[in-house]
C-alpha cells in the first residue's frame, strides 16, 4: 500500500502539469488542492510503511524520487508561467540531481547518506513555496505569490546549505 500511494503521487504529476496550463483562480485552487493531496500521500505512505513494518528498498528509493519529481515538475511549470525565475529553479534542480548522484556513489562505496533535519526543512519549504506560488491569485487580502516567493528564497538558501552538508558528510565518510 505505501508504494501504491507513492506511485499515485507520481501519477498526479501529468495532471498537475496540465492544470498549470489553465488560467484563473479556480484552476489555481484546483491545482493547489491536487498538489496538497499529492503531498499528503508522502506523509501517509511513510506512516503506513512504518506502521505495517513494510519499509522496502523500493519504497526507500521511490519515495524521495516522487518528491523530487513532484517539486521539479511544478518548478518547471512555475518558470513556464513566469512565477519563478529560471535560475532559482535551476539551482534547486541541480542540487537535487547532485545530491541524488552523491547518495548513489555513497551506496556504491558501502555507506549511506541519510537525509537530515535540514533536508526535511528544505523539502517542506519547497513544497510550501510551490503551493503558494501555484495559488498565485490574491485571496481575501492574502497575496500567496508574495509569500510563496518569500518561502522560495528561504527554501533556496536551505537547499544550498543542505546540499553543502551532504558533500561535507560524504567527504568525511570517504576519509574514514
Amino acid at each position: 500500500m505505501p508504494n501504491v500511494l507513492t506511485l499515485l503521487r507520481m501519477g498526479s504529476i501529468p495532471i498537475l502539469v496540465a492544470f498549470m496550463y489553465m488560467e484563473g483562480p479556480n484552476w489555481a485552487m484546483a491545482t493547489a488542492i491536487l498538489f496538497v493531496v499529492s503531498g499528503l500521500t508522502d506523509l501517509l505512505d511513510g506512516w503506513l510503511a512504518r506502521k505495517m513494518k513494510k519499509v522496502s528498498i523500493m519504497g526507500q528509493y521511490l519515495d524521495p524520487l516522487a518528491d523530487k519529481l513532484l517539486v521539479a515538475s511544478m518548478l518547471v511549470m512555475l518558470v513556464a508561467t513566469g512565477r519563478v525565475w529560471a535560475w532559482v529553479a535551476i539551482i534547486i534542480l541541480c542540487r537535487e540531481i547532485a545530491v541524488t548522484g552523491l547518495r548513489a556513489v555513497a551506496v556504491s562505496q558501502g555507506f549511506d547518506l541519510p537525509s537530515d533535519m535540514c533536508g526535511k526543512w528544505k523539502t517542506a519549504l519547497q513544497m510550501l513555496a510551490v503551493l503558494l506560488l501555484v495559488l498565485h491569485y490574491p485571496i481575501s487580502g492574502f497575496d500567496p505569490h508574495f509569500w510563496g516567493t518569500a518561502c522560495l528564497w528561504l527554501a533556496l538558501l536551505i537547499t544550498c546549505w543542505s546540499g553543502l552538508g551532504y558533500f561535507l558528510r560524504f567527504r568525511r565518510r570517504l576519509k574514514e
